[in-house]
């Protein structure tokens, strides 16, 4: 094992959120050191599959608005910065049958929540009934009973490029990254207190620092039992999630940026009965890009079956995409699994790890966390230096967990 080097914040797991802290880290001048057991941006985790949706009116919380509004400026400065284009702006449309309380992300009558949101914030949008949606766009096929939230400023982050954009820029910056190479345990040094360090040992090395920002993503579960922490391990579960891309044929035009927006359709009550979707977000290969949400079966980052099958894409055609869509073709150009890890009420949790307080579990989970990902960074960033930011972490704190009074 080789000798040990002090750094000031060392960040394990180099997905969404880690790339996004480090660069922070990076841009306030801290020796910071990355790790991540493959060579990130990489399909073996959440962060992966050309596009994630963004939106500023924030159905599932208040509190997550500043996250996503601060994401967006770092964004397009990180664009000016590298010359790479991150984000694309395309109007995003959050629709569901009027007279229903459509629920999403754990979120009863999520479009009114939305939109109320977006009243409280001063978030451009109007409001839609199902003539005006039909008018502006048809590639929907709706029932008529709809109502439909529309955001000006919604779109999608390209999540590969954007965490190549912010590890490229940090390790400009002086950051260092270790890649390839797996986290084996977090310890104390001493007795554990608030001024000790902290030691990360890998497979191959052993390293301090004053602090640790632990984000793993689904790895999470697992490396917290690793540490014997049985009671937060079960904060978490891992959900195997699939997206599929349709071949829009002659009708590549109808779903390009510009004439066709992000979208998520609630169609029924019940927390699978909706998909969401973008449009193509690569012009050599234009596909209508879909995908739902499943809470049922779990698994883990070893059992995780990534191989998505022809009768998957079929199914999700046949259930979903057909009558909604009748433009689009049943063929599937390919198709992707990815994970989430989602706490029970549906919220993030960033809160120091019980009995070692400079060790920051930061969990951007339940299948929301890309478009926060870049202000959260910039929020954990300014708290593992001891900084007055202006970005509130408390509600993500574990405490409301061990309530179990889920907001």
């Amino acid at each position: 094992m080789t000798l040990s080097t002090h750094y000031d914040v060392i960040v394990v797991g180099l997905g969404a959120l880690g790339a996004a802290t480090l660069y922070q880290l990076s841009q306030r001048g801290a020796r910071v050191l990355g790790i991540d057991q493959f060579a990130p941006p990489h399909d073996q985790g959440s962060s992966h599959g050309d596009s994630r949706i963004t939106r500023l009116a924030v159905g599932e919380g208040d509190e997550y608005v500043p996250f996503v509004q601060r994401s967006h400026a770092i964004w397009r400065e990180l664009e000016a910065r590298t010359g790479k284009p991150l984000m694309t702006t395309t109007g995003g449309l959050i629709l569901a049958p009027e007279g229903r309380v459509a629920e999403h992300h754990g979120k009863p009558d999520f479009v009114r929540r939305t939109i109320a949101c977006a009243q409280r914030f001063g978030i451009a949008h109007e409001v839609l009934d199902a003539a005006a949606i039909r008018q502006r766009f048809p590639q929907f096929h709706l029932q008529g009973d709809e109502i439909g939230y529309f955001e000006h400023e919604a779109g999608f982050v390209r999540p590969e490029d954007a965490i190549g954009a912010q590890l490229a820029v940090a390790r400009a910056s002086g950051a260092q990254t270790r890649t390839g190479e797996r986290v084996r345990a977090v310890e104390p040094t001493g007795s554990g207190g608030s001024g000790d360090s902290v030691r990360v040992r890998t497979d191959t090395a052993s390293f301090t620092a004053d602090r640790v920002v632990v984000a793993a993503g689904a790895w999470l579960p697992g490396f917290l039992g690793q540490q014997a922490r049985a009671d937060w391990q079960a904060d978490f579960s891992v959900h195997r999630q699939v997206m599929h891309w349709f071949d829009t044929g002659s009708a590549a035009a109808d779903f390009a940026p510009g004439r066709f927006p992000i979208f998520i359709w609630m169609f029924g009550d019940g927390q699978e009965d909706y998909m969401y979707g973008f449009p193509s977000s690569d012009p050599a290969q234009p596909a209508l890009k879909v995908a739902t949400e499943q809470y049922v079966a779990t698994t883990t980052p070893d059992t995780i079956d990534r191989t998505v099958s022809p009768e998957e894409s079929a199914a999700m055609y046949r259930d979903r995409v057909a009558g909604r869509f009748p433009q689009i073709g049943g063929r599937a150009l390919k198709a992707r699994a990815c994970m989430y890890t989602v706490t029970p009420d549906r919220r993030f949790v960033i809160d120091a790890l019980d009995g070692l307080p400079n060790v920051l579990v930061a969990s951007a989970c339940s299948g929301h966390g890309f478009k926060h990902s870049a202000g959260l960074g910039d929020a954990i960033a300014d708290r593992v230096l001891g900084r007055q930011g202006t970005l509130d972490l408390s509600p993500f704190a574990r405490g409301r967990l061990l309530e179990k009074s889920p907001a």
